[in-house]
């Protein structure tokens, strides 16, 4: 049993002096770890609860290298745990009852506890999330399940109820600078050994164009430093300048998908930014999901919804504007119409708002579910029938043009006292405004009440 212990000591040293920079990296205690200060930080909750002991099953949610996997190994180091890692992509469920039937064995003979990773765990379908359910509550195994997507739509709730949610942020830029360092620095498992001369712009650009995730940091050091040592240093001396840092990690990889919270979050930022007069953040945005791959034609009939919703009539040009860009994106694609739809998106920004029409629909329309319908009042009926004019279809109906201001008095088109639009004072609406009020009075008022024939604002009725 000692020769096969030690057999395995070796392979595990042998594997690990093979692995990655970026594995051989990884901290080894929490205060190695980088960033995550809102629950790893003094006083914060998952400090706490490595502090405490008192270890329960975790679902750690974020962006690719932002710490999950090396927060798991930590975690089960410090609270001595046996620990296990699959990735739900490639595991089975076969495997899971055999790490659970022995994590059961090892907690009735040492009363050590164990800790299942699971990399990829939305992976699981949910008959495999089942499989864990009883076990992660009776205290079994520790679950520690890391996850890309979002959890709270990925896991089963009855498992999810079961754990603590985690969500990592993308690492800081000096959170990354602070890494590369360490790493340069670090004899036993880094580049130490090295006599590596970075420049500190090399390392900046490493640090900004990694977008957080510092496994590819770490990695593209690696690459740039290695590719350094067989060109030949001088004087045994490895140059890591700027132009060797751009040949390492190359095109920076914008994370993105197009079926989850990323794909929602940065169109509901783009929306919000036109809706919000911010032309800046808007083409920042827009040129965000351009770049990241996302369907152009999208994005054009978010602009299109948002002229009717967020500007309607302050600015009648809007819908125009954004059926002309939907029609453009459609015809001629990326990567001319990346400036229509910058175009579109500066004008969404910069019109005024106004949100009249989208109430006004929403409004009537839970009156028609809530309420009594009304019943379409005789005179405006139509009546293609003589038999339909006997019964009083279309009787008294007075025709706009026939009279003074091309308004109708005393004729009323709903049958009930209803106000649906109501105009802001922005933009094109506020002469919208002022021609309703005039309308409504040549509607109602009549002898010396009646109101001038002219509409007000005639003169300069097209001005914004």
């Amino acid at each position: 049993m000692a020769a096969m212990d030690l057999f395995r000591e070796s392979q595990d040293a042998a594997i690990e002096a093979a692995a990655p920079l970026a594995v051989r990296m990884r901290p080894r205690t929490i205060d190695e770890v980088a960033g995550q200060e809102h629950f790893l930080g003094p006083g914060k909750m998952l400090r706490r609860m490595l502090q405490s002991g008192s270890i329960s099953s975790l679902v750690f949610w974020g962006p690719p290298g932002s710490g999950k996997t090396t927060l798991a190994y930590v975690i089960a180091g410090q609270a001595n745990c046996d620990f296990h890692i699959l990735n739900a992509a490639s595991a089975s469920v076969k495997e899971v009852r055999e790490i659970i039937e022995r994590a059961r064995a090892l907690l009735a003979s040492t009363n050590k506890r164990t800790v299942l990773f699971i990399d990829e765990l939305h992976r699981f379908n949910r008959s495999q999330q089942d499989v864990l359910l009883n076990d992660v509550e009776t205290g079994v195994i520790i679950l520690i399940g890391a996850t890309t997507e979002n959890p709270f739509f990925a896991i089963n709730s009855p498992l999810l109820s079961r754990s603590t949610v985690f969500q990592f942020q993308p690492l800081s830029k000096e959170d990354i600078l602070a890494l590369l360092r360490r790493t340069l620095a670090d004899s036993q498992r880094g580049l130490g050994t090295f006599n590596v001369q970075a420049s500190d712009d090399a390392l900046e650009h490493l640090a900004a164009i990694s977008d957080g995730d510092a496994r590819r940091a770490i990695t593209a050091l690696e690459v740039g430093v290695r590719s350094q040592m067989l060109a030949g240093g001088k004087d045994g001396k490895i140059i890591f300048d700027l132009t060797a840092a751009q040949d390492s990690i190359q095109a920076k990889a914008i994370q993105y998908d197009k079926a989850g919270d990323l794909h929602y979050d940065a169109i509901s930022a783009f929306i919000k930014s036109m809706r919000g007069s911010d032309p800046d953040a808007a083409v920042y945005w827009l040129a965000r999901m351009l770049e990241a791959g996302e369907d152009p034609r999208f994005i054009a009939r978010r602009i299109a919804i948002l002229a009717s919703e967020d500007i309607g009539n302050a600015d009648p040009r809007a819908i125009s504007v954004a059926a002309a860009a939907f029609d453009i994106v459609e015809r001629i694609g990326m990567p001319e119409c990346r400036i229509t739809l910058s175009q579109a998106a500066i004008y969404m920004a910069c019109a005024p708002k106004s949100n009249a029409s989208y109430m006004a629909i929403d409004s009537a329309m839970e009156d028609i579910r809530n309420n009594r319908t009304i019943p379409v009042p005789m005179h405006l009926r139509n009546a293609p029938h003589p038999g339909m004019a006997q019964l009083g279809y279309g009787k008294d109906y007075r025709y706009s043009h026939s009279f003074e201001g091309g308004i109708s008095p005393d004729q009323d088109y709903l049958g009930v006292d209803r106000t649906y639009y109501n105009p802001t004072s922005r933009g094109y609406e506020k002469h919208i405004q002022a021609y309703l009020e005039w309308a409504r009075k040549m509607r109602s008022d009549k002898g010396d009440n009646a109101p001038p024939a002219t509409p007000p604002g005639e003169s300069n009725k097209n001005q914004m």
